[in-house]
């Protein structure tokens, strides 16, 4: 055989290979897998391989095709910014999104704006992300805790208006800034009538939430607000119902998800209610048609409903490729320009990139728990979320005064 007719076409198809793989568009996500938000985190990596390999057999972005590159944060803000900063100095990432914990995206946030690259927060409703520690290079998809708790003080002022609650929050960015903004809301700022207790993060065990239900069985409050993420409200949950108190308080988790309630089941999970930013039944009740395809692609791609963090991944990856062509470029300043005050409709109604803090502002759903019978009626027995309230994106966000006095009380500049 003639190795020189051999060598020949192999060098071609090195060369051919080289040249693709260089003209990916590399983004990276940064997101547990492991940890106590890992289920959370497997919905955005779900999500984003969903948009990657769509938006690639539609072509890429540009004619470029997407390369999505992964980083595990194990829920640790430390471990979040060393990630994002190997994505970027390593694997020359153009964009970034991911996180569960707010305190993650919030260090992998500022990792990135010191490497000129834009964050996408994922799942992070501390209001920090976008207010105190907010800057240029941080957009969040998700609403925020202020958003969340306006939507949910509503209902609750409806239904609950002259009894007591009690707090169980995770000790925190994300607790503080989620018990401070429902406190506020729904006028509960009395502590004395209206207690709580802080559980540790990121480590609590089973012991501390029995031992802050047992405090909020002897309060006699008529609300138990847990505000609790992941596999903590997941544990919290099952002892409050072996305890009885779901039956006796009415349960309120300010931001639920979809994995959350499908880990606890539908015996326990129901009558509580809580917040979400979007839910998959949405789009069929509010005949949004492209939020339809996306369960559907999802469900049938992955034989599971898909959860909010799923949906947030997803959007943001589109997001991001409609950013790039509208700007031109990849260039994060150019990419930067296009986001700001972009109005879009995508899986829900019409949202927006705020231009001054970079918010997402959207409708705010508050949903609550149907009965076990409605939920295995489903295809994937997963249709948890009653929605028994909405309010609009600009009647739940943060006016620009508002913001700017938080702002102002952090010694922050009001401008990003």
């Amino acid at each position: 055989m003639n190795c020189k007719k051999l060598f020949v076409p192999l060098l071609l198809l090195l060369l051919v290979t080289t040249t693709t793989a260089a003209e990916t568009l590399k983004i990276g996500l940064n997101y547990p897998q492991t940890g106590r938000y890992k289920d959370q985190g497997l919905q955005q990596r779900l999500g984003a391989f969903l948009a990657v390999d769509e938006i690639n057999k539609a072509g890429g972005v540009m004619g470029q095709p997407l390369e999505l590159v992964i980083r595990n944060t194990a829920g640790e803000p430390e471990r979040g910014a060393k990630n994002t900063a190997e994505l970027i100095d390593q694997e020359g990432v153009s964009m970034l999104f991911g996180g569960v914990s707010s305190a993650v995206a919030i260090a992998s946030g500022k990792a990135a704006r010191d490497r000129n690259r834009i964050y996408f927060g994922t799942l992070t409703y501390s209001n920090a992300t976008t207010g105190k520690d907010g800057h240029s290079h941080m957009f969040r998809e998700p609403y925020n805790a202020w958003m969340s708790a306006k939507a949910l003080s509503k209902y609750l002022t409806t239904n609950h208006g002259n009894d007591e609650y009690f707090y169980i929050t995770a000790d925190y960015t994300w607790g503080w800034s989620v018990e401070k903004s429902v406190r506020q809301f729904t006028g509960t700022e009395d502590s004395n009538r209206h207690a709580g207790v802080k559980t540790p993060f990121p480590r609590a065990l089973i012991s501390d939430f029995r031992e802050a239900l047992e405090q909020a069985e002897e309060s006699n409050a008529k609300v138990l607000m847990m505000v609790l993420f992941g596999d903590d409200m997941v544990r919290a949950i099952n002892v409050a119902y072996e305890m009885g108190l779901t039956e006796k308080m009415q349960v309120v988790v300010p931001n639920l998800t979809l994995g959350m309630a499908r880990q606890v089941g539908p015996t326990i999970m129901e009558g509580i209610v809580g917040g979400v930013p979007w839910v998959w039944n949405a789009p069929y009740e509010f005949n949004y048609p492209r939020g339809q395809q996306f369960v559907e692609a999802f469900s049938a791609r992955y034989e599971m409903r898909p959860s909010t963090a799923a949906a947030s991944a997803y959007s943001i990856v589109y997001q991001y490729k409609d950013a790039v062509e509208r700007a031109g470029t990849t260039n994060t300043a150019s990419v930067i320009r296009a986001l700001e005050g972009h109005r879009y409709s995508f899986l829900k109604d019409e949202q927006v990139w705020r231009e001054f803090d970079h918010q997402n502002v959207q409708t705010v759903y508050v949903v609550k728990i149907r009965p076990r019978n409605d939920i295995i009626a489903d295809e994937y027995s997963s249709d948890y979320f009653e929605i028994i309230d909405t309010m609009p994106g600009d009647e739940a966000a943060q006016t620009r005064a508002e913001w700017e006095a938080r702002r102002r009380e952090a010694g922050k500049p009001l401008s990003l």
